[in-house]
């Protein structure tokens, strides 16, 4: 694999996402959730890892919110080293590295989640992720001694019709584009 496809795929498929309108974002962001909720409750899924999305992802808060007044566990990334690990979703949540919001910190017991959802920048020919280039996702995922169901999640479907992954990088059980 050549990686200067796959930054370059990179490159146009976040100029697509850019392109995408506010009101657009706003109601392909709603269309998504709704499908979110369907396969949560499909899956059974109670321990859930979610994200707190940037501005070129699918706005999950209202999920978010929605989860937690069902008494489901929610939980996101928090960033350490090279890749990250869960804490309890809470609030205040902080900005930090990327530009990327999180809560504090929290020394918890690992939990076995039943069900990820995982922000794209884009899927392959063979439908796995590419995401920002920093491989935590990845590595977090690789780590795990379990497979969750995984959901990518993306406001408008990126695909390249290329193999552009690498034999690490994740793959979906769900794609839920706007």
């Amino acid at each position: 694999m050549n990686t200067n496809h796959k930054s370059d795929f990179r490159i146009s498929s976040i100029k697509r996402l850019r392109f995408c309108s506010s009101f657009k974002r706003y109601s392909k962001s709603k269309k998504i959730v709704e499908k979110l909720k369907y396969i949560i409750k499909k899956e059974g899924a109670e321990n859930i890892l979610l994200f707190v999305p940037l501005e070129l992802e699918v706005n999950i808060k209202p999920l978010i919110l929605e989860l937690r007044k069902a008494k489901k566990k929610v939980y996101v990334p928090f960033m350490q080293d090279d890749s990250f690990k869960m804490v309890k979703y809470r609030l205040p949540l902080q900005k930090r590295r990327f530009g990327i919001y999180e809560p504090n910190n929290s020394f918890m017991k690992p939990v076995k989640i039943d069900l990820a959802v995982v922000p794209i920048v884009g899927v392959d020919a063979l439908n796995k992720r590419i995401g920002f280039g920093k491989g935590m996702y990845d590595r977090f995922f690789y780590r795990l001694k379990y497979k969750p169901t995984i959901v990518f999640t993306q406001l408008v479907l990126c695909k390249s019709e290329k193999i552009l992954s690498d034999n690490y990088d994740i793959e979906a059980d769900y794609i839920i584009t706007g």
